[in-house]
């Protein structure tokens, strides 16, 4: 199927590696022409090597000059600019609420909530002269679930669908579509060290809770990166273009993370 979006000029943020890599090269396989930033040299380096069709540069979204001169620089490159994929984001710290050091709380939400607001703040006024312009939002399952041991993440998961919702309302007049991906337990390093920080602190195997995060779901299985690229090229292109302030879960229908 073609979903006609040869030319589309996106930004995907945290793009070097795990989701973000399988969102860009994704887009790149369609069509499209995909600036991505991280904050992982060594990430960088090597997707620079293993994809030299994708443009790269290192940016941290919660410095707000830095993402500034990064999305005005992969604009400029691209020609303009048609998506913003606000993918980057952290797990956080895992513990008791009273247990939490503060900064580690400041530090996830400066990442996961303030940097789409630095990155689309940034973008604006570039996606405003777009004839097909969308930003697409990371959230989590998080994002409509209790998480216990996870408040931080959960909180800044929570934010994003709240933002994604008002941004919708306030740039609908620009024709700017505005959406959240909600992933449930996706495959790959980062699930593997959320699991092994939550095992530690309950005491109990890593499997153990695996195997009950998947206990949760109707469909029993990991996520891969790849379903939630296919969703962001589809909200993406005008096969899109009426999908607008919406939440969608990619989860296997989790029904809890307690």
């Amino acid at each position: 199927m073609d979903l006609g979006i040869k030319g589309l000029r996106v930004v995907v943020t945290a793009g070097a590696d795990g989701i973000g890599r399988e969102v860009a090269r994704t887009f790149l396989r369609e069509g499209a022409l995909v600036h991505v930033c991280d904050v992982d040299r060594s990430a960088l380096a090597a997707l620079a090597t293993s994809d030299p069709k994708l443009k790269t540069a290192l940016c941290d979204v919660s410095d707000r000059d830095a993402v500034t001169r990064f999305i005005d620089s992969a604009a400029e490159a691209l020609g303009g600019l048609d998506c913003l994929i606000n993918n980057a984001g952290i797990a956080g710290p895992t513990g008791r609420v009273d247990d939490i050091p503060p900064e580690e709380w400041d530090h996830t939400l400066a990442v996961n909530i303030t940097g789409q607001f630095n990155c689309v703040r940034a973008a604006l006024r570039h996606l405003a002269k777009s004839n097909n312009p969308s930003i697409i939002n990371l959230s989590s399952a998080a994002g409509r679930l209790g998480f216990p041991l996870r408040t931080p993440y959960a909180a800044s998961k929570w934010a994003v669908v709240g933002f994604t919702k008002s941004l919708a309302i306030e740039l609908g007049p620009l024709n700017i579509r505005v959406n959240a991906i909600q992933p449930g337990a996706v495959e790959g390093d980062r699930i593997r060290r959320v699991f092994a920080a939550k095992a530690q602190v309950r005491g109990v195997s890593m499997q153990t809770i695996a195997d009950e995060a998947m206990s949760h779901a109707s469909i029993k299985e990991m996520i891969s990166p790849q379903q939630l690229a296919d969703m962001m090229v589809f909200l993406a292109s005008p096969r899109g273009r009426t999908v607008s302030g919406q939440a969608i879960s990619i989860c296997g229908d989790v029904q809890s993370l307690a």
